[in-house]
């Protein structure tokens, strides 16, 4: 099978899951994707409160060298089980999710374009840059509304680690991304052009 991987990085709220939907939306079976969040790295060992006080914005979060391997697997045309993280008790679940390959796969992330090892696998590499702003009401909406976060404790991470890590890390690392996508999935002409490329991948 002919393989094509695109890696959508970009800051915290800047797009990327909705430029990943319409890709999904479009092209459908044909496209798999993994999301860098599921490879939190797992700490059964510490209390709710210890694990809230982590830096979930720093490279070091991550478990990416699983998340190479099963990113080489899918390539190889194997299924992988990806684990799952619960944003809720900000720990790893116990459950996994199936990951077919398919002739399109997706890797989704902030950080995935701050690890060389991960850009080499990648045909494409995107940046979605959006203005912090924007972004941090996004996050809000999202934590409070779909983790069960307090409106302080968003606010106070986004202070402490997710704006100095981002600064820190994503946004150099948007120099490693051969398209950078202004706005989002709201940049019709960016994303016609990346669905563009992907379609002539699936049918030429």
């Amino acid at each position: 099978m002919d393989i094509l991987t695109i890696g959508i990085a970009g800051g915290t709220g800047s797009g990327k899951t909705t430029i990943t939907k319409r890709i999904m939306e479009r092209f459908g079976s044909n496209v798999s994707v993994i999301y860098h969040d599921n490879y939190y790295k797992a700490h059964n060992g510490m209390s709710y409160d210890e694990r809230a006080k982590l830096n979930y914005d720093h490279p070091d979060a991550f478990e990416t060298d699983l998340l190479i391997r099963d990113l080489q697997a899918l390539k190889r045309g194997e299924n992988v089980l990806c684990p799952v993280y619960d944003y809720t008790v900000h720990n790893r679940s116990a459950e996994t999710v199936l990951v077919r390959p398919a002739k399109v796969i997706i890797v989704e992330g902030i950080l995935i374009l701050a690890d060389r090892r991960l850009c080499d696998e990648m045909d494409i590499r995107v940046f979605v840059d959006t203005d912090a702003d924007v972004r941090i009401l996004r996050r809000i909406i999202r934590d409070v509304n779909k983790r069960e976060r307090t409106l302080e404790s968003v606010v106070d991470q986004y202070l402490t680690t997710v704006k100095p890590m981002h600064e820190a890390f994503v946004e150099p690392s948007k120099k490693n991304a051969h398209i950078i996508i202004p706005e989002g999935g709201r940049n019709l002409v960016a994303l016609d052009m990346l669905l563009g490329r992907i379609q002539a991948h699936l049918y030429t």
